[in-house]
């Protein structure tokens, strides 16, 4: 399930990336206008900012504004950023790899193959840019 954190981060990203000005908004608005808790949002702004997904501005016309082409922000990304691996498990991540403890072989094990094929499937479809996510 994708967590609160995740869907928040993909929300804010497509109202900046909505912003027809281009100027910095304020976490505020965003919190309002989104309806997303405020101090939530801090802290998503702030794993976002680290990654430069988007970008901070202080002062009174200060506020966020996305820090990379939308093009390259894929929803893959954010939810990395976000919560870690997209796979379900995780022998099957390519970003996160971990073995299984208790798998004995990782070549014929038939629940990895079931979730390799999902995660691939998976990540076909997240890999749509913020771009191609507002257009649909």
């Amino acid at each position: 399930m994708l967590s609160k954190r995740a869907k928040y981060a993909i929300k804010t990203i497509l109202f900046l990336h909505d912003n027809p000005s281009k100027s910095p908004i304020s976490a505020k608005v965003i919190s309002e206008r989104e309806n997303i808790p405020y101090k939530f949002l801090e802290n998503i702004l702030r794993d976002l900012k680290s990654h430069q997904i988007v970008k901070s501005n202080r002062g009174a016309e200060g506020g966020y504004t996305l820090g990379k082409d939308p093009n390259e922000i894929t929803v893959a990304h954010l939810m990395r950023v976000i919560d870690g691996p997209i796979a379900l498990i995780p022998c099957v991540s390519e970003k996160f790899y971990e073995s299984c403890g208790e798998c004995e072989d990782e070549e014929t094990c038939r629940i990895r193959k079931l979730f390799a094929e999902l995660r691939t499937e998976m990540v076909h479809v997240l890999d749509k840019s913020i771009v191609q996510l507002s257009n649909m």
